[in-house]
This record gives structure tokens, C-alpha cells and sequence, in this order.
């Protein structure tokens, strides 16, 4: 079974690297087709949040590739360069996505608002989790205990939970975005689906992360009923 599980982590983790590369050329693409209007990312994060009438989110840049996120405790849409002094299609569409979770924040969105409570124990259990799963089944291996591989379960389970919770997070950001690209006129008839398109394949790796931590989780629960089932 644990070979079944590293064959699957595998397959997964190229399915990942797969969906990724198209990300990238994706967004690389829409990075290079400007705007009509010339709007960048800052402003059409400002305009955004603006007239969904929040006040209290300030718009920032950091560092890094398709590193941007909203975060919830200071209330900032954080806009990587290319995207917050950009003027194309990709950095309208992710400032927009972006700007979806501040709205989410703003009207309590529950599944952004379960997300946010979960962070604090995903961070501790993600840091652990691994570690205790490679104890456990050493120590089934060696001594027919299940426990620790049992603890490591319940640990990946809140991981788990996690990814699913973050799916129709991302995905409702998304869909808020392109409603309001499209009927601010932000993106006109021929950049729109193509903004559409980069936001689709940002989900589709949020996708693909649960379902291989769903598999995963899944064949550690059958080494463990296994054990039970032996002993």
C-alpha cells in the first residue's frame, strides 16, 4: 500500500506541474495583450473595491510571481508588479479575483470565513503532519501499533478539510471578478473570455491539490483499517 501511495503521489504531483505550466503560459500570454481602456491592476482593484462600496482595504504591491492574495487580518489586496503595475488582461483578472475575496470578507462569505478560523490549526497540523504519517507506518511496520499512523490521519484530515473548503472560496472570487468585469465593461467582448480562461486555470490547480490530498488521505485510512482488520 505505501507504494500505491507514492505511485499516486507521483501521478499527481505531474498531473500538478502539468496544470501549473499551463497556468504560467497562460497568464504569460494575457500578460502580453493590454487593456483597452489602460487601466492597471492597482486601479482596477481600487475602482473595484470601491464600488462594492469597502473603504477599508487598502490595495499593495509584493514581491514574487503570481504571488497574490488577499489577506483577511490587515485587510490588503497584495498585487504582485507585474500584476499591480500591469495593464493587460492577466492583471485585470487576477486584481479582480483578488478584490472577490475582499467582497467575500466584507459580506461574510461562510466558507472564506471557516477558511479563516481553520489557518491557524492548517498551519500547525501541515507542519507536523507529514512527519507523524513516515512514524506511523514505521511503527505499524515494526510494532502492528496503528496510533501514531491514526494521530498523522486525523492531522492530514484538517489539511484536507482545508483544501476542500479553499475550492468554492476560489471559485466564488473567480466568479464574482468576471461578473463585475464584465458588467463594468472593464474587459470588453474580446478580453473577457480570455480573462475567464487564466481565472479558470488558477482554480484548476486548487482542484487538483484536493483531490490528490483527497487520494492520499483515503489510502492512509485503508492502511489503517487494514492494521485494525490484521490484528
Amino acid at each position: 500500500m505505501t507504494t500505491e501511495i507514492w505511485i499516486v503521489s507521483m501521478a499527481f504531483l505531474g498531473i500538478s506541474l502539468l496544470v501549473s505550466g499551463i497556468l504560467k503560459s497562460k497568464f504569460s500570454r494575457y500578460a502580453k495583450i493590454p487593456l483597452a481602456n489602460g487601466l492597471s491592476g492597482r486601479e482596477i482593484a481600487e475602482k473595484m473595491l470601491k464600488e462594492n462600496g469597502i473603504y477599508n482595504v487598502k490595495v499593495t504591491s509584493v514581491e514574487g510571481f503570481l504571488s497574490d492574495h488577499y489577506n483577511p487580518l490587515n485587510r490588503t489586496v497584495n498585487l504582485s508588479p507585474d500584476v499591480y503595475n500591469g495593464t493587460s488582461i492577466s492583471a485585470a483578472a487576477v486584481a479582480a479575483h483578488e478584490c472577490g475575496h475582499a467582497v467575500q470578507h466584507a459580506t461574510a462569505y461562510g466558507p472564506l470565513m471557516l477558511r479563516s478560523r481553520l489557518v491557524p490549526v492548517v498551519q500547525v497540523s501541515s507542519n507536523l503532519v507529514n512527519l507523524i504519517l513516515l512514524a506511523g507506518i514505521i511503527v505499524l511496520a515494526t510494532t502492528q501499533n496503528p496510533t501514531v499512523l491514526l494521530i498523522g490521519i486525523i492531522l492530514m484530515s484538517i489539511t484536507v478539510l482545508f483544501s476542500l473548503i479553499t475550492l468554492p472560496v476560489e471559485f466564488d472570487a473567480s466568479k464574482r471578478a468576471l461578473a463585475w468585469l464584465n458588467t463594468t465593461n472593464v474587459t470588453n467582448r474580446d478580453e473577457y473570455p480570455k480573462a475567464k480562461d487564466a481565472l479558470k486555470w488558477a482554480a484548476t490547480t486548487y482542484v487538483v491539490a484536493a483531490l490528490a490530498a483527497v487520494v492520499t488521505l483515503i489510502q492512509y485510512i485503508m492502511i489503517y483499517l487494514g492494521s485494525r482488520d490484521r490484528n
